[in-house]
């Protein structure tokens, strides 16, 4: 099969292969290799055979001409340092803004201190990692999220890429104020105020709309602490769980964000079809424990789809 069956645009996306293999530019032989294997078995033709996908002619070409291509430039230290030196020169090229515009991630890890970055852009990738081959005709917007992300994280942070770490957990246990002031000594500036709360919420949605929903609701759970009082947490959270099927919480979150914002949007969409009624009545001392137990349920929801086999 030659490569001309695929889109030019898709070609063009080995000057980044650690974005074809939905992986960090930090990864190491073993994650390299790990992820490769885990590419070969998902798009092998037989596993398209047995279940009759039409697909199985576009899977066998993905690999063929980007997988394949893209592993051996990483599979050699020499090259790999190639591929980085040529990723950081786009990324020099590049203007910072041109790149914030295009993904609300990207622009998350430009407002981080390094430790922070590191942490968020290694969770970021996973996500996107997830879900890049679930659909083969989007896997391409996938990848292109996954290399600007690479580009904003060798712009802002230069770490040393070849040095042997220890995986780490990619989300820290790290308790944040919900608020920071930033004073410009000089002049007579206002205070810059972070909004926290806002920053889970903008994850959550990113995560949504990559349908991991154990990692929206964690996002959401954290907003919530900091702004109880805000519907559009609410309101998200209740949407995570009903796409679960999880229509009892479903039904919590939602009625809680009318409660709080009778004109709250995306619960009003919701509410007729779980039968909620104008003005019903949310005990506000349940929703701490409903929140607890939002996390459980999409944590053992989450479980239960990875031991379904393919």
């Amino acid at each position: 099969m030659s490569q001309t069956f695929l889109p030019s645009e898709w070609l063009e996306q080995l000057c980044d292969p650690y974005a074809v293999l939905g992986i960090s530019v930090s990864a190491d032989d073993r994650q390299i290799f790990k992820r490769y294997h885990t590419l070969a078995k998902l798009l092998h033709p037989d596993r398209y055979a047995k279940t009759c996908n039409p697909d199985q002619e576009l899977a066998t070409a993905i690999f063929s001409h980007l997988i394949n291509p893209a592993y051996e430039q990483l599979k050699h230290r020499h090259k790999r340092l190639i591929a980085i030196a040529m990723l950081r020169s786009d990324a020099r090229v590049l203007q910072q803004q041109a790149l914030s515009v295009q993904s609300a991630i990207a622009q998350e890890i430009m407002e981080m201190s390094a430790p922070q970055a590191q942490l968020f852009y290694e969770e970021a990738i996973a996500c996107y990692a997830e879900a890049q081959y679930k659909s083969l005709h989007k896997f391409s917007q996938v990848t292109q999220q996954i290399s600007i992300l690479n580009l904003v994280y060798l712009q802002l942070h230069k770490p040393d890429l070849f040095v042997q770490q220890q995986a780490v957990r990619i989300i820290p246990d790290v308790k944040v104020k919900p608020v920071e002031l930033t004073l410009n000594e000089k002049t007579n500036v206002k205070p810059v105020l972070i909004n926290y709360a806002q920053r889970h919420y903008r994850r959550a949605i990113e995560y949504v709309r990559l349908e991991n929903w154990a990692l929206a609701v964690q996002e959401l759970r954290e907003a919530i602490k900091l702004e109880p009082n805000n519907s559009n947490y609410y309101a998200l959270l209740g949407l995570v769980h009903l796409k679960q099927k999880f229509i009892g919480m479903a039904r919590v979150y939602i009625r809680q964000a009318l409660k709080l914002n009778p004109e709250d949007s995306l619960a009003l969409k919701y509410a007729l079809g779980l039968k909620i009624q104008p003005g019903e009545n949310t005990n506000p001392k349940s929703m701490g424990k409903a929140v607890s137990i939002a996390a459980l349920l999409s944590r053992f929801n989450e479980g239960k789809r990875s031991q379904v086999k393919c």
